[in-house]
């Protein structure tokens, strides 16, 4: 499963947190925001709150959320550059 990530449209930050599925928990500015769900690349569905059935509502804030999870490409770490000076230094 996918890791959570952080995305950012305009000033607002948005945390993302893939549950499977397509489906994610997003947090808006550190508070639980809403549960989106893919519907298709361009459109996204908000889930209801208590019954967690899709709203088929058009959300344009949703719609752009879903458009930079899409987008969002994870970092790939790079190795512990003191570890490999570790190493060097033993072989010499």
């Amino acid at each position: 499963m996918q890791e959570p990530f952080d995305i950012e449209i305009g000033d607002v930050s948005y945390a993302v947190f893939p549950e499977g599925n397509d489906t994610y928990v997003i947090f808006k500015e550190g508070k639980e925001y809403a549960h989106i769900q893919k519907d298709t690349d361009l459109q996204w569905l908000k889930l209801d709150e208590e019954t967690a059935l899709p709203l088929f509502e058009f959300d344009e804030e949703i719609n752009n959320i879903g458009r930079e999870i899409l987008a969002y490409v994870p970092e790939v770490e790079e190795e512990d550059e003191e570890g490999l000076d570790e190493e060097e230094e033993d072989e010499a």
